[in-house]
């Protein structure tokens, strides 16, 4: 009889792959390799997401390696910018290039401008303007616009965003820093080449050891990948059943705690992977965040969680003499100490040259109609 296992047990088996339930004491390019990169288009917000995972992280273990060249910032799951270890940067991004191309050829803004181009040529001219230096994409944009006049210049560095292996060059991404947003050739910051032939097999277990049990669709959501039931099905993999009855698939010597397990308060950060690489997110998200029904067009919330669930989110308000950290719980929280205990934490971290503290918790409103 396949195993069955609750949307608890989901969780904790998840929360414990992505040291939510203990913080652990590895490198960060240990904990970005093992977490197959984290989410990182904002310049800053993910080192809040190595933070909460890492005992005793400081962001210059983060910003020390990204100036290395030994992270970067890149396009690869979901066409989305990922920190990852320049050795993963290499394999993924060739392992996840189907979803870049469909986001630019089905692409509403730029995939007109794709049809009857010569998207070769284009390619190598993008890579040779590269090579000379980084690049904005504005810059990029207008020098291949001269070349190709009936072209618009932003579907032009678009095609070269997702067509060429590119990252994020520093100071864009570096904690207390700031720069614009200039691209280098990957192959050409890294000095070596893509992966010949990436492994979507290699993908599929790396993902379910990060983020594991899963559905074929969590799989896909994750990666961005389509048609991978074959792939799946093909992996020596231990099968599960969850409580609504969905096949998931695992690996059989991962963890799977107890869903009593304990699940100590933690805080995410806006585009927290936990958050966001599952088709059925129920074992992380509870229906309250949908309930608050949050504006699509305004800033993306921050959450914390309670208990191994979203319970609320977080805010930080900061001038030159005070550091605010705003609690606003969706129910009453059922250890509010504790809670109120790590976002002081979490305030010491962000604001550390801000010379008073306070942590405020707000009153559980109604969701929005």
């Amino acid at each position: 009889m396949t195993p069955v296992l609750s949307r608890r047990a989901l969780g904790r088996a998840t929360l414990a792959r992505q040291f939510l339930l203990a913080r652990t004491d590895a490198t960060v390019p240990e904990v970005v390799t093992h977490l197959v990169g984290l989410q990182a288009q904002t310049p800053h917000t993910w080192y809040t997401g190595l933070w909460t995972r890492i005992d005793g992280f400081t962001p210059d273990r983060a910003a020390d390696p990204l100036v290395n060249r030994d992270l970067v910032r890149i396009a690869v799951m979901r066409s989305t910018i990922h920190l990852v270890t320049a050795r993963d940067a290499l394999a993924l991004r060739p392992a996840v290039q189907p979803a870049l191309d469909r986001d630019l050829f089905r692409n509403y803004t730029h995939g007109r401008d794709m049809r009857g181009l010569d998207v070769d040529a284009v390619v190598a001219a993008g890579r040779a303007l590269l090579a000379e230096e980084p690049r904005t994409n504005k810059e990029l944009g207008a020098l291949l616009h001269e070349k190709w006049p009936d072209r618009a210049p932003s579907s032009l560095a678009y095609a070269i965003r997702c067509l060429v292996p590119l990252v994020q060059v520093p100071p864009r991404g570096v904690w207390g820093r700031s720069g614009s947003i200039a691209h280098a050739g990957a192959e050409t910051w890294l000095g070596a080449p893509v992966v010949d032939k990436p492994s979507v097999d290699d993908l599929v277990l790396r993902y379910l050891a990060a983020f594991g049990p899963a559905t074929v669709k969590d799989v896909q959501t994750w990666s961005g990948l389509t048609r991978l039931r074959e792939v799946v099905e093909g992996l020596p993999l231990l099968r599960l059943r969850d409580e609504d009855g969905q096949e998931l698939f695992d690996l059989p010597d991962a963890p799977r705690p107890d869903e009593d397990v304990p699940a100590p308060p933690r805080f995410l950060y806006d585009f927290d992977n936990v958050l966001l690489s599952h088709a059925d997110r129920r074992r992380v998200v509870t229906a309250d965040v949908r309930a608050r029904n949050y504006d699509p067009h305004g800033p993306v919330p921050q959450f914390f969680l309670v208990d191994g669930v979203t319970a609320g989110d977080w805010k930080l308000d900061r001038t030159k003499e005070v550091a605010t950290l705003e609690l606003r719980p969706f129910r009453r929280l059922p250890a509010p100490d504790e809670v109120e205990r790590e976002a002081a934490r979490l305030l010491a971290f962000l604001a550390p040259d801000v010379p008073r503290h306070e942590v405020r918790t707000t009153s559980p409103a109604a969701p929005r109609p």
